[in-house]
């Protein structure tokens, strides 16, 4: 591995944890109460929730898309992402946010292994669908609902 294969290995690492130039992913979620969670604060379409599920599933898709010799799309844009109703409680909550991060570190995982090339075509992949390309995809991703979690919250007057 080259030294600059590591250095991005490195900085993708640092991306998917969105400590550098953005709030991270468990601040963002870090004491919501439960009662603002299925919340709808006027001006937003999605609820926390909803945006908390959001990302989940569309990271977890992408990373079985990288993963999955046998991945075959199946999810429907855009029922199959977004959520319809409200948590059914906080320990399904609680479920979400950890297997986001589950998820996460198996991204992360995946972009250290040295026998993955980021340049590679995905072999479930149609087209120039890379793992790069899939890695900056999840953390642009990330990176927008997270925001949008955030201003749910100013809105919902629960941001600190």
């Amino acid at each position: 591995m080259t030294e600059s294969t590591d250095a991005l290995r490195a900085q993708l690492v640092r991306i998917l944890d969105w400590e550098e130039a953005h709030v991270g992913f468990d601040k963002v979620v870090d004491g919501i109460p439960e009662d603002k969670r299925a919340a709808q604060a006027e001006g937003f379409e999605h609820s926390l929730w909803q945006l908390l599920e959001h990302l989940r599933l569309g990271q977890h898709d992408i990373l079985d898309f990288c993963v999955n010799a046998h991945y075959v799309h199946s999810m429907k844009w855009p029922d199959d992402y977004w959520p319809s109703s409200a948590p059914s409680s906080t320990a399904a909550w609680n479920e979400s946010i950890a297997k986001f991060k589950a998820d996460r570190e198996k991204l992360k995982n995946l972009v250290l292994d040295t026998g993955v090339d980021l340049f590679a075509h995905v072999p479930t992949g149609k087209g120039p669908q890379t793992y790069l390309r899939a890695i900056l995809l999840i953390a642009d991703h990330n990176a927008y609902h997270l925001g949008q979690l955030v201003a749910v919250r100013r809105a919902l007057g629960i941001w600190r």
